[in-house]
């Protein structure tokens, strides 16, 4: 059961402002029955809940794929700066979607949003292990030593350990990691660790998705084969 005006609001009906007015003024119906508080409760899946007389759309399960430029913070809302939020198409905007995970500010490439709670927590969850590739450029040069410490399992310079992960020298100056965990600016400490500060950061892919083909600052929905992968 959840809140009447959280429900609409994440079936794009309008912001959870606008609906308090609306359900207030009696147009909206769960059951047949009018209901006049949008504190009142209701069950999406399986109450009839009209606005108007017109059915609401049932909450659909949407994941996105966003290219994050950098400049953004990976926050549903922030009083500073702009959130990738305002990059998303006006239509994703009342679905209750949010980032899976974060990518910080300066940091461009794939994150992921979505409303489906339990694929969020199994995407960010390390025991599910879902690998997230990033493409570094950076001070110096990786080598054997380097990719082993990774390997094994690298201590950051607070004392924090991350799991094994995978450092492939790309030639002078980069890298490609992969990561199954997401540590806070996890990437640029483990190279700070090894001697190797990060000056631009790129996240190509998670799963199975992929960066290829979208443009900077660009989103598309996932959709048919490429949803059921990530979902399965």
């Amino acid at each position: 059961m959840e809140r009447l005006d959280k429900i609409l609001a994440e079936a794009g009906v309008a912001s959870r402002r606008a609906l308090k007015a609306v359900i207030r003024a009696g147009r909206v119906s769960v059951n047949g029955q009018v209901v006049r508080s949008p504190e009142a409760k209701a069950d999406a899946a399986e109450d009839a809940i009209t606005v108007d007389g017109i059915p609401i759309r049932r909450k659909r399960t949407v994941v996105l794929a966003l290219h994050k430029p950098a400049g953004y913070v990976t926050s549903t809302e922030d009083p500073r700066d702009a959130t990738v939020m305002e990059l998303l198409p006006e239509a994703y905007r009342n679905l209750g979607i949010v980032p899976v995970g974060r990518l910080d500010k300066e940091t461009e490439g794939l994150l992921l949003l979505t409303n489906d709670g339990a694929l969020l927590h199994r995407l960010i969850s390390p025991r599910h292990r879902v690998p997230k590739v990033y493409e570094a450029e950076h001070v110096g040069e990786a080598d054997p030593a380097d990719v082993a410490a990774f390997a094994a399992g690298l201590t950051l310079r607070d004392g924090e350990t991350c799991l094994p992960a995978e450092l492939t020298p790309l030639g002078p100056g980069r890298s490609r990691i992969i990561l199954h965990e997401g540590k806070y600016h996890q990437v640029r400490r483990m190279m700070a660790a090894r001697g190797m500060p990060v000056t631009y950061l790129l996240r190509v892919a998670e799963g199975p998705i992929t960066l290829e083909g979208l443009p900077r600052g660009q989103c598309r929905e996932l959709q048919g084969e490429e949803l059921r992968r990530l979902t399965d």
